[in-house]
């Protein structure tokens, strides 16, 4: 079976991460893992300018949350354990010297609007849609909600949590969380490869001292998330999550 996978291509001075699962790009822990480690490798590298973000496939950029894993979970330590995994990702992205484009070419969930959200430039297909659908779950988006706050302010993060509805790529770019949106995957592609040569191009150390100010403030964030993590871990073993997700699953 096809459990996904998330692979590093080096092309002179900038860095590609693609990641992948057969299940709309969603995230289980051990994709969260080599996400994590992927990051934390480049950001030793020297000789990498700019990280490139993206998944596979012309479809779904991200599903968030692997629904087989949270129905599995059945303690508190394990639940921890799994939200950490968007908590290290998170946390590494910021930390990480480079600045990191994500290439959106589809609809995001969850914490694919986390991996959105812990980027530092953002292009995006008009499709690409995005819903923080946490609450229905019985959850929250606990984990991701500081990176998406960040993006987009507390009163659009309020909004998408509160009624977790989806919402258009345009009203994405509005907020913030895209920078720019194109209508076919040969422009979007285009406009990423024109950003990353950019920035191969410009000062690794004037783009690192610009992103610790783009990220200051969020020096506090490893305590932050792991709290939220714990959060998480508590309120997905809930009767509510449970049936939600078995539900969820027997409809698809």
């Amino acid at each position: 079976m096809d459990k996904g996978f998330v692979e590093i291509k080096i092309e002179e001075s900038s860095a590609t991460i693609s990641f992948h699962h057969p299940k709309s790009n969603s995230l289980p822990s051990e994709i969260l893992k080599k996400l994590a480690g992927a990051f934390s490798n480049l950001s030793k590298d020297n000789n990498v300018k700019v990280i490139l973000l993206k998944s596979e496939g012309e479809k779904a950029f991200c599903a968030g949350a692997s629904f087989d894993e949270l129905i599995e979970i059945k303690d508190y330590e394990s639940g921890k354990e799994f939200f950490m995994g968007f908590a290290r990702v998170i946390n590494t992205m910021r930390k990480t010297p480079q600045f990191i484009v994500t290439r959106v070419q589809g609809k995001a969930v969850g914490g694919g609007v986390g991996l959105i959200a812990a980027s530092d430039y953002v292009i995006a297909s008009s499709e690409a849609s995005i819903k923080l659908s946490e609450l229905a779950l019985g959850i929250g988006p606990f984990v991701v909600g500081p990176a998406v706050e960040r993006k987009i302010g507390k009163a659009a993060f309020t909004e998408m949590s509160i009624d977790h509805d989806w919402r258009t790529a345009a009203w994405a770019l509005s907020k913030g969380l895209y920078t720019k949106l194109y209508d076919s995957q040969h422009e979007l592609d285009e406009a990423v490869n024109e950003i990353v040569h950019k920035l191969s191009a410009c000062s690794p150390e004037a783009m690192s001292e610009l992103k610790k100010i783009f990220w200051d403030g969020t020096n506090k964030w490893d305590e932050l998330l792991e709290s939220r993590a714990e959060l998480s871990g508590r309120l997905v073993l809930s009767d509510f999550t449970k049936k939600f997700i078995q539900s969820f699953k027997n409809k698809n």
